[in-house]
C-alpha cells in the first residue's frame, strides 16, 4: 500500500468511489451529508437500499453501527467525508468496541469542506482519519491514495469478519451529483419496505 503525502488527494472520486462500493445493491447504504450523499444518489438512483442523511452532520457512522447489530445478516455500508468523520471521531471507539462484523466505513476524504465552500478540513493539514481508525480499536483499516490502492480496498469492504475502514484519499473536487429526494418521511419508509418487507 501506498500512503505518502505526494500521493495524497489526487484520486478523481467519479471513478474510485463507484470501484470501491461495486455492486451497490449487495448493501444497505447509509451516508453523511455533502458529497457523500450525491455521489451514492448517483450510483444507486437513489435506490431504496440507500439512505442519505441532510442536516445530520455526524450522525451516519452511529447510525450505520445501530443498522449493522439489527440486521446482522445484511451488509451495512457507511459512505462518509472527512469533514463529518472529523465531527464524529468518538464513534469509531464505540464501533471498534462492539466490532460487528458486517458493518464496512467508506471514507471519502477530499481534506476540505466541500459544504460550506472548501476551506481547507483538519486531513489537510496533517490528520490521518485512518490511522485514527485503527488507534480507536478497528482491526482492518486501508487508505487508498494511488489507483493500485483500490482492489484491496474494494476486497476489504467486502470480506467481512470484522469492521472495517477504508479511506479514499481523493482530490479536492466534486463528484458526480444524483438527484436527491428531499422528503425524509418518504425515504425512511421506502428504505424500511426494502429492509423488512411491505408492512
Amino acid at each position: 500500500m501506498t500512503n505518502t503525502a505526494n500521493a495524497l488527494f489526487t484520486l478523481d472520486r467519479g471513478q474510485v468511489v463507484p470501484q470501491l462500493v461495486g455492486r451497490h445493491e449487495d448493501f444497505l447504504i447509509v451516508t453523511g451529508l455533502a458529497g457523500a450523499v450525491y455521489e451514492m444518489a448517483a450510483l444507486t438512483g437513489h435506490a431504496d437500499h440507500f439512505y442519505g442523511l441532510g442536516g445530520a452532520m455526524g450522525a451516519a457512522t452511529m447510525m450505520g453501527l445501530g443498522l449493522a447489530l439489527a440486521q446482522p445478516q445484511r451488509q451495512v455500508l457507511v459512505v462518509t467525508g472527512d469533514g463529518e468523520m472529523l465531527m464524529s471521531l468518538g464513534s469509531l471507539c464505540t464501533i471498534a468496541t462492539v466490532n460487528p462484523p458486517n458493518l464496512s466505513i467508506l471514507c471519502v476524504d477530499n481534506g476540505h469542506y466541500g459544504e460550506t465552500g472548501y476551506q481547507r478540513s483538519h486531513t489537510a493539514r496533517g490528520v490521518d482519519l485512518a490511522a485514527i481508525a485503527k488507534g480507536a480499536g478497528i482491526k482492518r483499516t486501508h487508505t487508498v491514495a494511488v489507483a493500485d490502492d483500490v482492489a484491496a480496498g474494494a476486497a476489504m469492504i467486502r470480506a467481512g469478519g470484522s469492521t472495517c475502514f477504508v479511506l479514499a484519499s481523493v482530490a479536492p473536487t466534486d463528484g458526480p451529483k444524483g438527484k436527491l429526494n428531499l422528503n425524509g418521511a418518504m425515504c425512511r419508509d421506502l428504505f424500511r419496505r426494502d429492509l423488512l418487507g411491505p408492512a
